[in-house]
């Protein structure tokens, strides 16, 4: 895995992976940011790889999904440095035609076993999840 980082102007930057897609950051206390910040792309890389896991396991259960949204929060130490999440929380919105017992169990695997980026960044902090099926809980 390989990526090169090109510097636009000030913080602004592109970011590029070997097939050529690409994503923008900047420093998010900049007026006008151009991209995400390097923290935001940490929480976005916990809610793409889980909805990558979530997605293979309930294909797999044979479950009938419309729709997967994840929220996921970070929570950071302010008062020193490094400023490391120490809490991280995943919504999971699960739509469609699916046995919740079997969308609580993908999202567990997910958390719990099979994503990456989780797994690295549990070493600093807490991650926790809510699964939300159909609109309940």
């Amino acid at each position: 895995m390989e990526i090169k980082l090109t510097h636009i102007d000030n913080y602004h930057s592109k970011i590029e992976n070997l097939n050529g897609n690409f994503i923008e950051i900047d420093n998010k206390t900049d007026l006008d940011p151009k991209g995400v910040s390097p923290m935001e792309l940490l929480l976005m890389g916990v809610a793409g790889c889980s909805s990558i896991d979530i997605i293979s396991i309930l294909k797999k259960q044979k479950q009938n999904f419309k729709d997967l949204r994840i929220k996921v929060k970070g929570f950071r130490e302010q008062k020193e440095l490094p400023a490391v999440f120490k809490k991280i929380h995943a919504d999971v919105f699960i739509d469609g035609d699916v046995d919740p017992k079997k969308a609580i169990k993908a999202t567990q695997l997910s958390f719990e076993k099979y994503c990456s980026v989780s797994k690295t960044l549990e070493a600093t902090a807490e991650i926790t999840y809510s699964v939300i099926v159909n609109g309940k809980r």
